[in-house]
């Protein structure tokens, strides 16, 4: 994973700013993207120059910026909108207007980046932004499915408030998203066209119409794992339960509350999975008799009848013909006992254990990974870092068992 890691950070893009307020946003996204080793060349429109000083830009991303077609104090022979789409591996506009837009759509290049996507040799990837009236409008949607057409990855809009103090579709994607966009299109699809269900965060169990059972789990490590096959070219939808996550773009996201709930998405959409990781959560017990009102509070003492919740992955599992199983197992002692015998009795061909104390609401974790060959340590690290490794076994062992 280390080689694929290396390689990622070797990959230079241009990152092109069109006239738009978002391209506020870019700042970020230059930042983010250097801080994941990839290299970023920018070059403005004109339009974008209103809104940021290329100043700004070549300080954030430490490399003169690129604004004039005619400009010659960079490329020795005057062939800057040749050099610039022949020398990167790919080029993000960021934002991209709606006239801009309609300029790729239509093949112009009367400006130095429009010239550049016209005279590129590497792929282009587009990040719309603009009002929900410009978005909606017939020509705009006419030139999006020209793109579509012509092979240019399109990330986004959201949805939202906008500068103009509209709500609606055209909001450009935020900078995080964008950048682990960029960080996936490079990441190798060894999971290409694999469909992959996951469950994720806690659940919720209500005991009245203002308490409940649930547990501290943030779905950190659920979400990780939802963005790393992402990045490996699968095609994920994942059943989270409450957290404060905002899930990948890219990612078919369901959401629920209960256990029940829960069990119920997983029953409605395991048949369409190849593989399915449950990083969920799952309360083991619910409120046999839920109060609708709230519960006053009274001198005596206040009892609870509790019964199971439904074995969401011993389910799975189970099925005639199961999809590849994942289960977790987060364990306060005897950690590689307790997972083991988790996983035997359930069936599973793998499963991740780690200790409760030091992973539950963490940003870094260390996991065993047992299967039937033995046992993977993943050293501590962060829970993306770990979602990786974690799918790369998945990987080994998978492809083992449709070899089979």
């Amino acid at each position: 994973m280390q080689r694929i890691m290396n390689q990622i950070q070797n990959k230079n893009i241009i990152l092109g700013l069109t006239g738009s307020i978002a391209v506020y946003k870019s700042a970020e996204l230059t930042r983010l993207l250097l801080d994941q080793g990839i290299q970023v060349q920018v070059v403005m429109t004109d339009a974008a120059c209103r809104f940021i000083t290329p100043a700004t830009m070549q300080a954030l991303s430490g490399k003169p910026v690129f604004t004039e077609l005619w400009q010659d104090n960079h490329a020795t022979n005057q062939m800057d909108h040749i050099n610039l789409g022949r020398t990167t591996n790919a080029i993000l506009i960021a934002p991209a207007s709606a006239d801009f837009i309609a300029k790729l759509a239509h093949g112009l290049a009367d400006d130095l980046l429009s010239t550049v996507c016209l005279a590129r040799d590497c792929p282009l990837i587009v990040a719309p932004a603009m009002n929900r009236k410009m978005w909606e409008n017939p020509a705009m949607q006419r030139n999006l499915k020209q793109l579509e057409t012509d092979g240019i990855t399109i990330l986004g809009p959201a949805s939202g408030i906008q500068a103009c103090g509209e709500e609606g579709m055209g909001r450009m994607l935020e900078p995080g998203e964008l950048a682990d966009a960029v960080f996936s299109f490079f990441w190798p699809k060894l999971l290409s066209g694999i469909k992959i269900l996951i469950t994720a965060g806690p659940t919720y169990e209500q005991i009245d119409a203002v308490r409940g059972i649930t547990n501290r789990s943030s779905g950190k490590m659920g979400y990780a794992v939802a963005k790393a096959a992402l990045e490996l070219g699968a095609v994920v939808t994942m059943i989270s339960g409450p957290t404060t996550l905002l899930c990948p773009h890219g990612i078919a996201l369901k959401n629920v509350t209960s256990a029940a709930e829960m069990f119920s998405a997983v029953q409605e959409l395991v048949a369409d999975a190849d593989i399915f990781i449950g990083v969920a959560a799952v309360a083991d017990y619910r409120v046999a008799q839920p109060v609708e009102h709230k519960i006053k509070k009274s001198a005596s003492t206040l009892t609870l009848e509790l019964i199971p919740n439904p074995d969401i992955l011993g389910y799975v599992a189970g099925l005639p013909s199961p999809p590849f199983c994942v289960g977790f197992a987060a364990e306060s002692q005897n950690l590689r006992e307790y997972a083991e015998t988790k996983r035997k009795a359930k069936n599973i061909q793998l499963i991740a254990a780690n200790l409760v104390q030091e992973a539950i609401g963490a940003d870094d974790n260390e996991m065993v990974l047992l299967d039937a060959v033995g046992e993977t340590i993943l050293p501590r690290a962060d829970k993306l870092t770990q979602a990786r490794a974690l799918l790369q076994r998945i990987i080994q062992l998978y492809r083992q068992g449709t070899q089979t």
